[in-house]
């Protein structure tokens, strides 16, 4: 009787989930995000005694095959203007993701080192590393429960770096994420950072649906240390067109340089 009991709660464990974790990581990556888009962005960066600096940016994006190509130009305040941020967001998970940095001051283009992919982005909260998407197999995924947020189902999974390279890289060792069941956005996330035993959450605070695609126009990110809220993120999107005409060899080193 004992081992029927056991058998039978082994089997509903097993079917508790009619998808697995590595299944929902896919569709994550797979779905329609949109192709050759536009927008202009408002970066608040708020400490924690709430002072805030606000930077605009206008961003674009090209698809070449599987791979997206990423521009950022910042408009304002002065002590940015003309930086500039360029990223091949490889597919390939055995190709390293290039990222390059324009600083008018120094009219030098820096080469993002990997070492530094785990560094701030412009002093915000989300790292360079952050700018990029995770390639699928540089991880193992656990569907933890199914919850939710904001009134929409979730799956909540635990997502763990299969490498050292991967925790150095991302500066993560560990994170939770909240998919929405529905669209396979990741609403919200807790990642564990490797120095400092410190947490940082982000939030989709606004998510709509843009010439069909479903489309984040407001996002935040906090860093913590205990209770203790160390730094605030808050990126902010508009006027988004997506199947723009961009031409690949505006995506190059030396359109940083130009600018806009």
């Amino acid at each position: 009787m004992i081992l029927k009991i056991l058998l039978s709660t082994s089997l509903l464990l097993s079917s508790a989930f009619a998808i697995t974790g590595l299944e929902v990581a896919q569709k994550v990556h797979d779905r329609e995000d949109g192709d050759n888009s536009t927008s202009n962005m408002t970066m608040t960066l708020i400490d924690k005694s709430g002072q805030k600096r606000v930077r605009e940016l206008k961003t674009f994006t090209k698809d070449k095959g599987d791979d997206e190509l990423k521009l950022m130009f910042f408009l304002s305040p002065a002590d940015v203007e003309n930086t500039a941020f360029l990223t091949y967001d490889y597919d390939d998970s055995d190709k390293d993701d290039d990222q390059w940095l324009y600083l008018p001051e120094l009219k030098k283009v820096k080469r993002i080192a990997s070492s530094d992919k785990s560094s701030s982005f412009m002093g915000s909260d989300f790292t360079y590393s952050d700018m990029t998407s995770r390639n699928v197999e540089d991880y193992t995924y656990k569907i933890m429960k199914e919850t939710q947020v904001d009134g929409h189902k979730v799956w909540q999974m635990l997502v763990v770096p299969k490498t050292k390279k991967t925790i150095d890289e991302t500066g993560y060792t560990k994170s939770i994420i909240f998919v929405r069941q529905d669209n396979f956005v990741i609403v919200q996330a807790l990642h564990y950072v490797k120095i400092g035993k410190k947490l940082k959450y982000m939030k989709v605070l606004e998510l709509e649906k843009i010439e069909g695609v479903w489309t984040v126009t407001k996002m935040q990110m906090v860093t913590k240390k205990g209770r203790k809220t160390l730094h605030k993120t808050l990126f902010e999107f508009r006027d988004i067109k997506y199947n723009q005409d961009l031409e690949e060899s505006f995506f190059e080193t030396r359109t940083l340089k130009k600018g806009l």
